[in-house]
């Protein structure tokens, strides 16, 4: 394959509404796309870093100067060598920066899958056409907010639901969501690492409301705080941050510091490494789920056919477009029965639209190969 240009595109889409974690409130996704030309295909991938270094090191203007100055060339070097499964070893000189590598990485994957007919579920190993869709639900200004907001999300037939916590609210709204809709949806929690190990005794007072996991309570770094946490705590524990590659996952499973993983592609490097991870965990008999970076189509295209893998068996955080977006940059997923439809079409399997892509875009720049 003999990429021609490679654009990175900046764009900003109002979320429908404020998005709260502990980390901070987000209004808005921007984001940079990077669109992969060749002479007979476009690949398309987006961006999972944020404008701030908050979530993780990586920020956009960062990931924008990484990827021009020091991940492109090492790909131009390739030549027609350059194929998405040999991104990653040229690009492993660079330290870090695996949100900067993911999107190249997926963006030529679809460029490629694309020039072959070949879709990407079927290129990663997908088995099933539907994959269950869960929703995130932010911390709230109130308890009767928060209420109203599951019961919509409910109402509209999400199968999981997952409440961001910090300390300060934690088990007060936990408890309101299990008096309201009973024992029988699907609850978890995410903490963002707003933990620590310290605050053990407090997080176990979440066990009783029979959680299906506590999503990364303690710092990224903090594996063996983790395995600690999970001996005092019968809540089971699923890292996030702290997966950054299936070495890292092997680690943190024999560590006991995790029983379930949230598998990010954008946080892992890319959706090669991403199965890799899987494919660890699967092999410890460690169930994941696909977790999400408030992607527009575009990311969430490519992350429902990666939580068609055998091994997703919880649902995710692979929402409709409408939990995000009024207008989103393809036709929109929509919530059948509680699942999203696995794209068929070639690579990503979905269409960009020119109109909605040209609205929100704030800056380009070309880099010819």
């Amino acid at each position: 394959m003999k990429i021609e240009n490679i654009e990175l595109r900046r764009v900003t889409l109002p979320l429908v509404s404020p998005f709260r974690t502990s980390f901070g409130t987000a209004t808005e996704r921007e984001t940079t796309l990077v669109r992969v030309s060749t002479a007979d295909a476009e690949g398309w991938a987006e961006c999972a870093a944020e404008p701030d270094p908050l979530y993780s090191s990586e920020f956009l203007d960062g990931c924008d100067l990484v990827i021009r100055d020091h991940l492109v060339p090492r790909l131009q070097a390739l030549g027609d060598r350059l194929t998405a499964e040999r991104v990653a070893t040229a690009l492993a000189p660079v330290k870090g920066h695996p949100m900067s590598k993911a999107v190249l990485e997926t963006a030529i994957l679809d460029a490629q899958l694309k020039e072959v007919g070949v879709s990407f579920g079927g290129y990663l190993g997908a088995v099933s056409e539907t994959v269950p869709a869960g929703v995130s639900v932010g911390i709230m200004d109130s308890l009767d907010e928060l209420l109203d907001a599951v019961a919509g999300y409910l109402a509209e037939g999400y199968l999981r639901i997952k409440l961001k916590i910090e300390p300060g609210w934690d088990l007060v709204p936990v408890r309101a969501v299990r008096e309201r809709f009973g024992d029988d949806i699907l609850l978890q929690v995410d903490a963002n690492t707003a933990y620590t190990l310290a605050d053990a005794r407090h997080l176990a007072r979440l066990d009783p409301f029979d959680l299906l996991l506590m999503e990364q309570p303690m710092a990224e770094d903090d594996i063996l705080g983790h395995a600690a946490l999970a001996k005092l705590i019968k809540t089971p524990i699923c890292l996030d941050e702290s997966i950054e590659s299936a070495r890292d996952a092997a680690a943190a499973i024999t560590l006991g510091a995790c029983s379930i993983i949230n598998v990010k592609p954008a946080r892992v490097g890319g959706y090669l490494e991403a199965r890799r991870i899987h494919d660890v965990a699967a092999a410890h008999g460690v169930p994941v789920w696909c977790g999400g970076m408030l992607e527009t189509g575009i990311g969430r295209a490519a992350n429902v056919a990666l939580a068609a893998l055998p091994n997703f068996v919880l649902p995710g955080d692979t929402s409709a477009s409408n939990r995000y977006y009024e207008q989103d940059l393809t036709a929109p997923f929509v919530l059948e029965d509680g699942h999203l439809r696995v794209p068929t079409g070639p690579g990503i399997g979905v269409e960009v639209l020119p109109d909605v892509l040209a609205d929100v875009t704030t800056a380009t720049a070309d880099i010819r190969f």
